[in-house]
């Protein structure tokens, strides 16, 4: 098969490579598009020490089961799915109680930490266990059900707290995620929904995607307007999507007393931590790993349109030019670009 295999870091040659032969209990994928995600790049140049070469990375994927292992009873060839990027046991206390994103012997595809090697997507096919495969409504798109798994991140982080009808909710963050927890709060519910971040075009597409209230955070105090916009108290929740000390500081001084923070950007591996102000405005914080569950809820958002994909698809380009498609995303500019699909 054809694959796009990272040599070494900011290095990728478009390969023969061998084809996956599925286990017993195992599915081969013929996979149709895969997004180029933000963890990619940061992996493909060395920062993260997550994608150690040789591997062929690639998450955000869908695609067409061409064959069944022998111990594979529910799905048949021919059937379109897309897959969860966390690969669960299925085993541990974890997975029984439903947290798979907690998995005690969780592995990502795409992805190779000093734990493990787990080849991903970028290639014609990919052989992957069917308890983490779900099938795509019929009139869904390969390259739109590419886009379920940043999807599901934002759906599961909205639901890490309990909204209520009058919440007003600041999103600090307008990339790709930011947007989608932006929709995500609409769905849900949210009132008031303000978007933050430094790019104008990014705001302008939050406000098209159901923010309320937008603020450009390099032209004024965004805690002074916050408060402005929410009649003097501050906001019941905030959503952290960037994952910098600036940045997770700026969410805690929107929020009121009582508030609570969502962390789902993760850029920095520490940051500085307001520890008064947490104790003192008795603060709640949520971590919010990867998505648990989500997928099926979140394909029929997709597919009823309810959670728009397509404003984020910025190119859909062959595989074979996934190198050079790294090689842009990753200049100064690059981060403009929201999503590239690979079709390989």
């Amino acid at each position: 098969m054809k694959a796009l295999l990272l040599t070494a870091p900011s290095q990728l040659e478009f390969v023969d490579f061998a084809t996956p032969v599925p286990a017993d209990d195992e599915v081969l994928l013929r996979i149709r598009a895969c997004g180029i995600c933000g963890s990619d790049i940061h992996g493909w140049d060395g920062s993260t020490g997550r994608r150690r070469p040789p591997l062929i990375m690639g998450h955000e994927a869908s695609g067409e089961i061409v064959a069944v292992g022998p111990r594979v009873e529910r799905w048949r060839a021919g059937d379109r799915v897309t897959f969860d990027s966390t690969i669960s046991c299925g085993a541990c206390s974890y997975c029984r109680e439903d947290h798979i994103n907690l998995c005690e012997n969780r592995r990502v595809v795409g992805v190779a930490p000093a734990e493990f090697r787990q080849h991903g997507a970028f290639a014609e096919f990919l052989a992957l266990p069917p308890r983490i495969l779900y099938p795509l409504p019929d009139a869904l798109s390969f390259q739109h059900a590419a886009m379920v798994e940043p999807v599901s991140i934002a759906v599961h982080a909205v639901q890490r707290v309990r909204l209520a009808p009058t919440d007003t909710v600041v999103v600090i963050g307008s990339g790709m995620i930011g947007l989608f927890v932006v929709q995500a709060l609409r769905w849900a519910g949210a009132k008031k929904i303000i978007a933050v971040d430094l790019a104008e075009n990014r705001l302008a597409l939050a406000r098209e995607l159901g923010a309320t209230d937008t603020i450009k955070s390099d032209t004024c105090d965004v805690a002074a307007e916050v408060t402005r916009l929410t009649g003097g108290r501050g906001a019941d929740h905030a959503f952290e999507v960037v994952g910098l000390s600036s940045t997770f500081n700026l969410a805690i001084t929107t929020l009121r007393r009582g508030g609570s923070l969502v962390l789902v950007g993760n850029l920095a591996p520490k940051i500085d931590f307001p520890l008064q102000i947490v104790v003192n405005r008795e603060l709640t914080l949520h971590g919010s790993c990867a998505s648990s569950g989500e997928y099926p809820l979140c394909l029929d958002l997709i597919s009823r349109g309810i959670i728009r994909v397509e404003p984020m698809i910025a190119a859909i380009a062959p595989l074979a030019e996934g190198a050079a498609w790294f090689q842009r995303l990753s200049a100064k500019d690059g981060g403009n670009t929201m999503k590239v699909i690979l079709t390989p």
